[in-house]
């Protein structure tokens, strides 16, 4: 499972012309899902990314995680942050898991979101064609992939 994490100011999904997700301060979580991601992925990566100190303390450090500034989360699902780019200039999603593995995923991650924040996660449509808006605050990214769990 792959995970690209932007702090935000703001954030939000938009389908067919009517949002339906928006944040303010908080995470927008892009997120990329294989055949081999589990349970332990799924647990690992959603207690990471609200415990991810990438948030300003009062010293102006990155200190805080999204739980320390109360703020909010939007997943919006990914396929081609697992594009293969080594032959040719066509990137090959071969390794991105088809709909019916990865929709239950992708919805137990944002459950276990939900439990580990103590609200509810916004989330874009699975396999819709969505316009994501965001504020970059920073510029903060973070990729994180549970294969390498660096």
């Amino acid at each position: 499972m792959r995970a690209v994490i932007q702090r935000v100011s703001k954030a939000s999904v938009t389908v067919e012309g009517r949002v339906i997700s928006s944040i303010n301060n908080g995470l927008l979580v892009l997120l990329g899902i294989e055949d081999a991601d589990g349970k332990e992925d799924m647990e690992w990566l959603s207690k990471k990314i609200v415990n991810l100190r990438i948030f300003n303390d009062q010293d102006g450090i990155m200190n805080q995680s999204v739980l320390d500034v109360d703020g909010e989360i939007i997943v919006v699902s990914q396929f081609t942050l697992h594009a293969l780019t080594k032959k040719g200039n066509r990137p090959s999603y071969i390794k991105a898991s088809k709909p019916e593995v990865a929709i239950p995923i992708y919805e137990e991650v944002i459950q276990l979101l939900e439990q580990n924040l103590g609200k509810t996660v916004g989330a874009g449509i699975f396999g819709a064609d969505m316009k994501v808006e965001l504020l970059n605050d920073g510029p903060v990214t973070i990729i994180i992939d549970t294969k390498k769990r660096e």
